[in-house]
């Protein structure tokens, strides 16, 4: 009896752990969610109460691996129940998908298999790892048929390729395009995620999504793809109404080369963070990157920063100190803004349907000659920012205190200030032509009022969506092949049956030029015979068939 008493007693926590196995399996998500919050509250805390309002002992493009994924942050908001529902027991079962962090693989997915796409490792200096994407010789004749798809304007043909290549990435940024444009914003999303999970399983195993410290050089041609799909994703993300994660992607790609910015997410960033209430990662990369960046020459940062500030004035569960600090920032850097960009004013208030007063409407200051006299390039900034953020000033109270500080400015205004007239002279020189990167931000944003300020050398050219805007300092790897014909040496004629006969060929064989002119005429007469052969096989393979009996022979006599 002693002896079964133990065997007694592991049965019965056995079925007690069978009949919870339900409740754990329900519970444990939610459990998971509310320690994630509570630490993401405390590192919150930590962050914005240490040194008044900003400390953070992390670098300033730390990516954290958990805001990539656009259910965590959807399953704050709406509970892990509602966003997952059954998906859970799903997801077990499959075990040949690899886990990525970037996208979640789907089951309707096609098998992944390798697609000649690898990463290598350049160089190291001092810290940094610059990497590079490589494309083996099998992926480069895919991508010579991709190239020969997208110059026959069907988007059939990039359809085909990708049924025998469904991982080609730049056959899925281009065929997302062709669906976005044809309001099937779900496969174009899904064409994108899909893309990212093809160029994340050719990582380097050394190479890290969080470390802020791998480099891609985007002159290359072969990483241009993961910069775009990045950047497409985040887009997406954020019209899905995630914007704690498109900030995490956008933090991703300004990582990969901070220096140069080739997307200009710099222009997008600033938008992200209010969006995503990350006021305090806003207000202390404007304190870090001032000094060697000039952020406060971008409009975007000159009107955002100040409006971060003001948020933080509004949370009670601050000191008086560090509200007191963040009103008198607050009002500082708005002043400063209007006056540096005065331009701003009034398209702002247009969009959000805010009448100004007596006083600021007959001002010159900011009248009609503020926008016209401002150079194109500022013209396109200021256009960019008031299309993409104007519904974050629609707050009553957030207008109140613009208005409060625009009758400071007039009042700066009209005393002369010499401020005034040093931003003007500021504004004559600076912004007389926007570099290449600010073009390929506002080609990929799409925003309406930025586009129309698009100079005429950048609208006049043709823009691939899978590469727009390729910069003049490239790094040319491999080189696509010249074609062995040469449809422009053929005549109209030739030309013509070509349209009707693919393989026919009027010319034949390359002559050599010392038999040009003794064999002229025989050559005509081959043309000759080879298209009366053509066109012979071409009658035979013709069938014709009955139409369809019907038992009205007058039915069709109505038709218009």
């Amino acid at each position: 009896m002693s002896s079964n008493k133990p065997r007694k007693k592991k049965k019965k926590r056995k079925t007690k752990k069978a009949s919870a196995g339900e409740t754990l399996e329900d519970n444990d998500l939610e459990d998971i969610d509310s320690l994630l919050e509570k630490i993401e509250d405390t590192n919150g805390l930590s962050q914005q109460t240490q040194s008044g309002i900003i400390a953070d002992s992390r670098p300033l493009l730390y990516v954290e691996h958990r805001n990539l994924n656009p259910e965590n942050e959807l399953k704050r908001y709406f509970g892990a129940r509602a966003v997952l529902g059954d998906q859970r027991p799903r997801q077990r079962q499959r075990q040949y998908v690899r886990s990525t962090w970037l996208t979640a693989p789907k089951n309707t997915w096609p098998r992944y298999s390798k697609t000649g796409i690898a990463m290598q490792l350049v160089e190291t200096r001092r810290g940094v790892q610059y990497f590079t994407f490589e494309h083996h010789r099998e992926y480069q004749q895919v991508q010579f048929k991709f190239l020969d798809a997208v110059e026959s304007m069907d988007p059939n043909n990039i359809v085909l390729l990708l049924q025998m290549n469904p991982y080609h990435v730049d056959s899925l940024l281009q065929l997302s395009d062709v669906c976005r444009m044809q309001e099937d914003q779900e496969m174009a999303r899904d064409l994108i995620e899909r893309a990212l999970y093809s160029l994340e399983c050719a990582f380097h195993p050394v190479f890290s999504l969080t470390s802020g410290s791998c480099r891609l050089d985007y002159r290359r041609p072969e990483n241009r793809a993961f910069y775009l799909a990045l950047f497409k994703h985040l887009m997406f993300l954020e019209k899905r109404g995630c914007p704690r994660t498109a900030l995490e992607f956008c933090k991703l790609i300004l990582s990969l080369d901070p220096e140069n910015d080739p997307l200009c997410v710099l222009l997008l960033i600033d938008f992200l963070s209010l969006r995503a209430r990350e006021y305090g990662f806003l207000t202390r990369m404007f304190q870090e990157w001032e000094s060697h960046r000039n952020l406060s020459q971008l409009p975007n940062f000159a009107f955002s920063v100040p409006l971060a500030y003001f948020f933080l004035s509004q949370q009670e569960e601050r000191s008086e100190l560090e509200l007191s600090q963040a009103r008198e920032r607050a009002a500082r850097l708005i002043q400063l803004a209007l006056i540096m960009f005065p331009s701003v004013l009034m398209p702002l208030l247009d969009h959000c349907s805010v009448q100004a007063d007596a006083r600021v409407t007959s001002h010159s200051f900011f009248g009609l000659n503020a926008q016209i006299s401002q150079p194109p390039a500022l013209n396109q900034l200021t256009s960019l920012y008031v299309g993409r953020t104007h519904s974050l000033w629609k707050d009553p109270a957030v207008m109140a205190w613009l208005e409060t500080n625009v009758h400071e400015v007039l009042c700066k205004v009209d005393a002369r200030d010499p401020l005034v007239e040093e931003c003007e002279h500021k504004r004559k020189m600076r912004y007389q032509s926007a570099p290449r990167n600010i073009y390929r931000h506002v080609i990929l944003s799409e925003m309406k009022e930025a586009t129309a300020a698009l100079p005429l050398e950048v609208t006049s050219q043709p823009v691939m969506g899978f590469d727009p805007l390729p910069p003049l300092d490239s790094i040319i790897s491999y080189t696509r092949p010249e074609r062995t014909n040469h449809p422009s040496n053929e005549s109209t004629l030739s030309l013509f049956f070509r349209s009707l006969l693919p393989n026919f060929n009027l010319q034949g064989d390359i002559r050599h030029d010392g038999d040009e002119e003794a064999g002229a005429g025989q050559d005509l007469n081959q043309g000759v015979n080879r298209l009366m052969a053509a066109m012979r096989d071409m009658l035979a393979n013709i069938q014709f068939q009955e139409p369809p009996r019907d038992d009205n022979p007058e039915g069709d006599a109505d038709w218009d």
